[in-house]
């Protein structure tokens, strides 16, 4: 098998694209992977390094330069993956070359992203400190001066990178079994000078702030350095790694037996340290596979090259984008549930009560300590979105609702306008009735214009009612007056009736006559008592005269009809005071 690459540079050597041939290769892997980087400055052995954690040969394994050039370009994955059992899943461990930092022809922009892809996508990350300083160093000032020369001013950026990220994520997933953890940082120094201490005592000695009294800006920048990489705590570890041979050009020459052995004897513990660190890459809660491992490759790499200068931040809107859209979702999904039209004030309650509650479920999954405030700021965005797109919903609701009532009210208005037999108290209850509904049911944000137009239609309808009430009335009096004259003398021949329809009928008549027009009548008490009596008769909770005014009409000819037939001959005509007639008598006397 042999390395190819996954990410190379563009034409312009600032931003990373992907190589399509390496990654089919990964594609094709069903296990949960794991990867293993080496970062570093250029020509400090990162390849050879890698070919010796892969007991393969410089002809066999990653190629390794001695020019000045860098000989890896962009980040490169041997072909063929370890395969471990950890934790009981068999794994594939992939092994990834990067670029050194500041070669010939680059911008520091370009080390930043191939830093950034290396620390997000690895599952152990190794920084290769080659040897820099003198023999005689104190080993406090040696690792002090490793970190700070080694790395050189541009990579406390870098640093700066991996501990945001550490601070972003790993503070978030520390101990659980949830989302993105950043990889695990092992210091690599190759020198044969510890001696006394462990090189993770030196370690964690070297991340003890030291004094500044003199404000010396060097010393505050190696302080920073510190408090930050102590953020790490436990997600670091330190190793040394002894020179392998005084003749560095010909290490690819050489056997394991013409090497140092303490270096042959350390770089075996070191691969046992590796696949003790190694664990199957999280993303989101799960492990990836081959296809899956590429997709979260190509997510980070857009992140990355978005904008002059990659940062922590667009990684984790990366990471907070499935989570944002999910809140998204329950969010939309609540206000669903909601039942339109509603007040304006309810609503509010119920968008505030479902807005906490995914601003809660955000909190608890979101990624990002210190950057998840843009995420935060666009989850809110969205959900007022959402919110106004509901408001329209609700206010095309509450007009379709209130007009729905609207016209309903005023149908009953006009129908209570032409009533057969005219009632006050009849028009009083459609009215109350119809106001009544109209309140306990229209809702929402056009209420407030529907009751306005509502008062308005109720004042005309009642204002033309009882103008027409009077006049309607008198006319209806006059006719029954009339009409009870009739039937008093001729139908049923009872006298009191017809004298009673004869009293009404003249009262109407002369007093319009003398008091010029029928308005004047309508104040005169004689027609408060009328009236009265009338709204008694029409209409009650119990009988609406004007609902059954035609059953009741048919009723009563029908027993007049019976009457005026059969009714006299079978109970004779004592019982009302009928008029008598002489002229068939036989006793009646002739007159000449």
């Amino acid at each position: 098998m042999y390395s190819f690459p996954i990410v190379e540079p563009d034409p312009g050597h600032t931003k990373l694209r992907l190589s399509r041939e390496g990654l089919e290769a990964i594609e094709r892997i069903t296990n949960p992977i794991s990867s293993v980087a080496v970062i570093g400055p250029y020509r400090s052995g990162k390849s050879f390094l890698l070919n010796q954690l892969l007991s393969l040969s410089c002809d066999e394994g990653f190629g390794v330069g001695h020019m000045r050039d860098t000989k890896t370009k962009g980040i490169w994955i041997w072909g063929t993956p370890i395969e471990l059992d950890i934790d009981g899943v068999r794994t594939s461990v992939l092994y990834l070359d990067t670029e050194g930092f500041e070669s010939i022809g680059k911008s520091n922009v370009y080390d930043d992203r191939i830093f950034a892809l290396a620390t997000v996508m690895s599952s152990v990350l190794i920084y290769n400190l080659p040897e820099t300083v003198s023999y005689c160093s104190p080993p406090l000032v040696v690792f002090i001066a490793v970190v700070y020369l080694a790395i050189r001013e541009a990579d406390i950026s870098r640093l700066s990178f991996a501990v945001e990220l550490a601070e972003e994520f790993y503070g978030r997933v520390k101990g659980q079994d949830v989302a993105f953890e950043p990889a695990k940082l092992l210091w690599l120094i190759q020198r044969d000078f510890l001696q006394g201490k462990s090189v993770q005592e030196m370690v964690n000695e070297a991340l003890q702030r030291v004094p500044n009294i003199d404000g010396n800006k060097n010393i505050d920048m190696v302080n920073q350095i510190r408090d930050s990489l102590a953020i790490m705590g436990d997600n670091s570890t330190a190793f040394s790694l002894p020179q392998p041979h005084l003749q560095r050009t010909k290490l690819c020459e050489m056997k394991d037996a013409e090497l140092d052995q303490l270096y042959v004897k350390r770089k075996e513990q070191l691969k046992e340290l590796v696949a003790s660190m190694v664990r199957p890459k999280i993303v989101q809660g799960k492990t990836l596979s081959g296809k899956e491992f590429v997709s979260f490759l190509e997510q980070i790499l857009d992140a990355l090259n978005k904008g002059d200068i990659p940062s922590t931040g667009s990684l984790v809107e990366v990471f907070n984008k499935g989570i944002l859209e999910k809140c998204l979702k329950l969010f939309s999904e609540k206000m669903a549930t909601l039942d339109l039209p509603r007040p304006e004030v309810s609503l509010q309650e119920a968008h505030d009560k479902s807005r906490d509650e995914v601003m809660q479920v955000f909190d608890q999954q979101h990624f990002g300590r210190h950057h998840a405030k843009k995420s935060i700021v666009q989850l809110d965005e969205e959900i007022q979105k959402v919110y106004k797109n509901v408001i329209l919903q609700n206010e095309y609701q509450s007009s379709k609702l209130c007009e729905g009532l609207y016209t309903r009210c005023e149908d009953i208005m006009d129908q209570l306008q032409v009533l057969r037999l005219p009632s006050m108290a009849k028009f009083n209850a459609g009215f109350l009735q119809c106001n009544s509904s109209f309140e306990q049911e229209c809702v929402g944000p056009s209420k407030t214009n529907y009751e306005q137009r509502m008062m308005k239609m109720l004042g005309k309808s009642r204002s033309l009612f009882i103008k027409e009430y009077n006049h309607r009335l008198f006319n209806w009096l006059v006719v029954f007056s009339l009409v009870m004259v009739v039937i008093g003398r001729f139908i049923i021949k009872f006298i009191l009736i017809e004298v009673g329809a004869w009293i009404l009928f003249i009262f109407l008549e002369t007093y319009t006559r003398m008091f010029w027009t029928a308005e004047s009548l309508y104040y005169n008490p004689v027609w408060h008592f009328i009236v009265a009596t009338w709204e008694t008769l029409v209409y009650s909770p119990i009988l609406d005269l004007d609902r059954w005014a035609i059953p009741l009409g048919v009723m009563v000819s029908l027993f007049i009809l019976y009457w005026r037939c059969y009714g006299r001959r079978k109970y004779g005509s004592q019982l009302l005071p009928l008029y008598s007639s002489n002229k068939s008598s036989p006793n009646r006397p002739r007159t000449d």
